[in-house]
């Protein structure tokens, strides 16, 4: 296909849409099949590769690749259960084999319904508010949703663009494991494949700022992850302010500050995993009045409007929150709000829910201590770990706890949050139950199987329920 030639179901050589979605991504697709279904006409300009970062990059090749390192991880710990197995081997270029016809898949689906749409394969330039360049093409449109997502962020340490390292993108590529790995950062892909290349038989040394991993969750989550990773035997070093990266003897040495003493860290190969940032770089923004920051990403208000009024942002390129829910969200409430005139708000209380797919696992929906106590808003806690839950010990997962957040004036449930087994499954339980704004009296009236893992909400939802009930009958002394 030719830059600027439209394929799809549009019309050849048209070039004026009502809208123009720039990005084929979840969030850029759902905005178009909106639009579309309610009636108007709608052209992609994407330059590809087609698909997203969910399918190509981000959740599907990951999780595809974190269900070996787990299966590998379940045979080690069979022994507990009194299976006894030998170490399992692991074929890396099976398994990476297996990775990209899963991904292949999912991509060619998703490709055959971005291509019912006119698509310009091209990258996208705004010239003025109401024009982009697509190629060789000059496109116009009544209004405009902007869905390009993120990109890696650039490395920042001195001499590690040098020395050479591998991101995100490119650990999901490998056609060899590393001998060994060192790890810059602590967040959820930090996390998720740190701990996978560990379990395919990789030494890893994490190195982080902060002094546990998942420094924006809360203490306990962050704290008990990292607990369990060590446990686990990855080499977790907390307070690592990075100095300098170098070559030495054929290692990659990392140079850091930890409470002032020098260290150093060095293996075979270094993962870069501090991040991403918007995708904005050389869309023509404020030829198109659109203020964005090159960290923070496209400014919107809560309808997805931009600086300019005829054009929306939605997903990773507003850099709200990196979730692919919330991005098919905004996408659906934009398209509504372009095609419709309308002043429709994004309400990010419950989609901000999310989870991390590190074993444990790490889930949270509605509101963390975190966020209420940095708004000063009073709440009750209650909490329950899983070594104590029945179920948990029947089938060895005693790994972390739950614990959930209620309004001491009523109890409705302010917001949960699990790190154990299944917690990305789990955790919907409570979502459910806070979409009808349920109290923890409601919650404790809910019917539980035993035994069962689900079954450990109803622990700290009795916990809160006999705090207010004492706190109820203390004031009606």
């Amino acid at each position: 296909m030719s830059l600027g030639v439209p394929s799809g179901d549009g019309e050849i050589g048209k070039t004026d849409y009502d809208l123009i979605v720039v990005g084929a991504g979840s969030g850029g697709f759902a905005a178009a099949r909106t639009a579309r279904s309610l009636g108007a006409s709608v052209a992609f300009v994407d330059p590809g590769p087609l698909g997203g970062l969910c399918i190509l990059r981000g959740c599907m090749p990951s999780k595809t690749l974190l269900a070996t390192s787990d299966a590998a991880q379940e045979v080690r710990e069979a022994r507990a259960l009194g299976v006894i197995v030998p170490e399992p081997e692991i074929d890396f270029r099976a398994m990476m084999a297996r990775k990209r016809e899963i991904i292949k898949g999912f991509a060619d689906y998703r490709i055959e319904g971005i291509e019912t749409f006119p698509l310009f394969k091209a990258r996208a330039r705004f010239l003025s508010p109401t024009a982009l360049q697509a190629g060789d093409t000059v496109l116009t449109a009544r209004k405009y949703i902007i869905a390009t997502g993120s990109v890696v962020a650039p490395p920042v340490f001195p001499g590690l663009a040098e020395v050479g390292y591998i991101d995100s993108d490119a650990a999901l590529e490998l056609e060899e494991k590393p001998e060994s790995l060192v790890v810059l950062g602590g967040g959820y892909v930090a996390c998720e494949l740190g701990q996978f290349f560990h379990r395919i038989g990789v030494p890893v040394t994490m190195l982080i700022r902060a002094a546990h991993l998942l420094s924006g969750a809360d203490t306990d989550i962050g704290e008990g992850l990292t607990e369990e990773f060590r446990r686990e035997g990855i080499d977790v070093r907390t307070e690592a302010l990075v100095q300098r990266v170098e070559l030495r003897d054929g290692k990659k040495v990392v140079k850091y500050l930890q409470r002032g003493v020098a260290r150093e860290a060095a293996a075979a190969e270094i993962f870069y995993a501090l991040g991403r940032v918007p995708n904005i770089e050389g869309l023509g923004l404020e030829a198109a009045g659109v203020r964005a920051h090159p960290i923070t990403g496209i400014e919107v208000d809560s309808t997805l409007r931009t600086t300019n009024p005829d054009i929306f942002a939605v997903g990773d390129v507003t850099a709200d929150y990196a979730l692919v829910h919330v991005a098919i969200q905004q996408g659906e409430i934009a398209a509504r709000n372009a095609v419709l005139g309308g002043r429709e708000a994004a309400d990010y209380s419950l989609s901000k829910t999310h989870t991390i797919f590190t074993d444990p696992q790490v889930a949270v929906a509605g509101e963390s201590e975190k966020e209420l106590i940095r708004s000063g808003r009073p709440y009750l806690k209650g909490s329950y770990p899983f070594a104590d839950h029945g179920k948990a010990i029947s089938i060895g997962k005693t790994k972390g706890f739950v614990k959930m957040l209620a309004d001491p004036r009523d109890g409705r449930i302010l917001g949960a949050a699990m790190l154990g087994a299944h917690a990305s499954d789990l955790i919907h339980e409570v979502v459910v139950a806070m979409y009808y704004r349920a109290t923890v009296f409601d919650f404790m009236k809910i019917p539980h199987l035993h035994p069962t893992l689900a079954e450990i909400w109803t622990y700290p939802a009795e916990e809160l329920a006999q705090m207010l009930e004492a706190a109820q009958a203390a004031s009606a002394v």
